[in-house]
């Protein structure tokens, strides 16, 4: 108890005296109006409504000191002798040593009623959040966003002024990925920001151990963080460890600018959270490492299908032009009396001609050749004029695209402009592509019949796979009798410097 009572602030000690002080007066002006009609002994147990708010709200010691207080007041003012502290009487003696003691219990109990009330509350609060939190982790919600729900949530259970969580880097150093400040305005810890492990932190201290860590005072104390804390009026912090598959991954630390410490269980408190975090990291980097995986599986397709229709350009229909010229040449050295001969090798250069020009539509559909040379624009410009329903596209970029992304909105595009001629029994198509606020977007609809789905068609779902590979997102609305809208969504990073120039189009 006594350790109990020297944690408490000061000024939360001083405000409990002031109220006991007060209740106690107030009780006894009471019992002064009473006792006229009722004896003053028989009203010596309404000081229970002074001790028992005491109790409640400032604790044990400071109810059995109201208790106290309540019988120096009643002794001294209803207790003959008057205006003495002298008992004469052993009947008020017995009566005051009986309440005494059924104040201190009385007082106890509920202490230890307020004790539990608040320690369900905070049990419910601990628990609402780790499900708030787990079920962002259910939803595969990006890192960052579970990152700040932790580091709010950690701040506001364990009562401190400000969270931060931070990550190592192999170098050495710590970087911040989300922080948390119970005061309004401008974050005193900025996400982002790099700092070694010189000096006193909870970060170098967790590193060290591996385990859980406390700092009680940063005064004096050498190093960045040190500094960074003093700045912001940081006087004590507790930090536990974050570890992902077996490893160090980061750290999470509450900190508080007064100087009450934290409570004992804290460090427990911390590490139910940190356990989501782990598994939130787990998800993103396999999610990372799943959607690298798709990437480089649809870049490999791509690039043998760039790889084939060079080979088809270069080579096969190389020489099939070749055949045709000198068949053509022939032609024109038969003798006439060969009429039937030059007629056959007529019928052969028409019939390597049409082969020729099959070969090449099917080149431009493994990967066309205008794409690498012009870009998206009029890439999709060729594919709306050979398209057999009437096509009305419009493209707008602002930024550069890079490379992998305008192939794959290409064959989203293509695939849809089949799927309307072959399925959707539609009379138009339009399409419209843009890019903006590092996104590019496009949107096919056709006035078709409707009732594609990514169930039914294999296509559909192979568009769904090259779009998520990219980190884009694609979807479907096709109601029955109404028509069909495809939309699809790219992310457009800076670190893909395969790109080509901007271009407008508009047919």
């Amino acid at each position: 108890m006594a350790r109990r009572r020297v944690r408490l602030p000061t000024r939360r000690w001083l405000n409990g005296l002031l109220a006991s002080l007060a209740m106690v007066a107030a009780t006894t002006g009471i019992i002064a109006l009473l006792g006229r009609h009722i004896a003053p002994l028989h009203l010596l147990v309404l000081y229970l409504l002074a001790v028992l708010p005491v109790a409640v709200v400032w604790g044990t010691w400071l109810a059995l000191l109201t208790s106290v207080l309540s019988v120096l007041a009643y002794a001294y003012l209803f207790v003959p002798p008057f205006h003495s502290f002298e008992i004469a009487d052993s009947e008020s003696g017995v009566a005051l040593g009986v309440f005494l003691l059924t104040a201190a219990v009385v007082g106890e109990l509920a202490a230890r009623l307020r004790r539990a009330a608040l320690a369900s509350a905070r049990l419910t609060e601990e628990q609402s959040a780790l499900r708030q939190v787990a079920t962002l982790v259910a939803r595969s919600a990006p890192a960052s966003a579970v990152f700040e729900a932790v580091t709010r949530e950690v701040g506001l259970l364990c009562g401190a002024d400000l969270a931060r969580m931070e990550r190592y880097e192999t170098d050495g150093t710590v970087t911040g990925v989300a922080a948390w400040s119970r005061t309004r305005g401008p974050d005193p810890l900025t996400v982002g920001t790099r700092f070694d492990l010189n000096g006193l932190s909870i970060a170098r201290e967790v590193r060290h151990t591996g385990g859980a860590a406390r700092i009680r005072n940063f005064a004096d104390a050498p190093g960045a963080i040190a500094q960074e804390a003093r700045a912001v009026g940081i006087r004590s912090s507790v930090g536990c460890p974050i570890k992902v598959a077996g490893r160090l991954w980061g750290v999470i630390a509450a900190s508080r600018r007064s100087e009450e410490p934290f409570p004992a269980n804290t460090e427990l408190q911390i590490t139910r959270f940190t356990e989501l975090v782990a598994t939130a990291v787990e998800n993103a980097e396999a999610r990372a490492e799943l959607t690298a995986s798709r990437a480089r599986i649809v870049n490999a397709a791509d690039e043998t299908r760039r790889r084939i229709e060079r080979d088809l350009h270069d080579g096969v229909q190389q020489r099939l032009v070749s055949v045709v010229l000198l068949l053509g040449a022939a032609q024109t050295k038969v003798p006439p009396e060969l009429d039937e001969l030059r007629t056959r090798l007529g019928h052969v250069t028409t019939e390597l001609t049409e082969a020729l020009d099959e070969l090449r539509e099917m080149a431009r559909g493994i990967h066309p050749s205008v794409l690498a040379r012009g870009g998206l624009a009029p890439a999709l410009k060729a594919l709306a004029r050979r398209s057999s329903l009437p096509v009305d596209l419009v493209v707008h970029t602002e930024t550069r695209i890079p490379m992998r992304i305008q192939v794959s909105a290409y064959y989203v595009v293509c695939e849809a402009l089949t799927n309307a001629a072959k399925h959707a029994q539609a009379s138009a198509v339009r399409v419209v592509i843009e890019a903006a606020d590092g996104v590019l977007g496009l949107c096919v609809h056709d006035d078709g019949v409707g009732g594609a789905d990514f169930v039914r068609g294999t296509g559909l779902v192979g568009l769904k796979d090259r779009v998520e590979a990219l980190g884009g997102r694609i979807s479907v609305e096709s109601p029955h009798g109404v028509g069909t809208t495809l939309r699809a969504e790219f992310p457009l990073t800076e670190a893909d410097r395969d790109s080509v120039k901007p271009a407008e189009v508009g047919d």
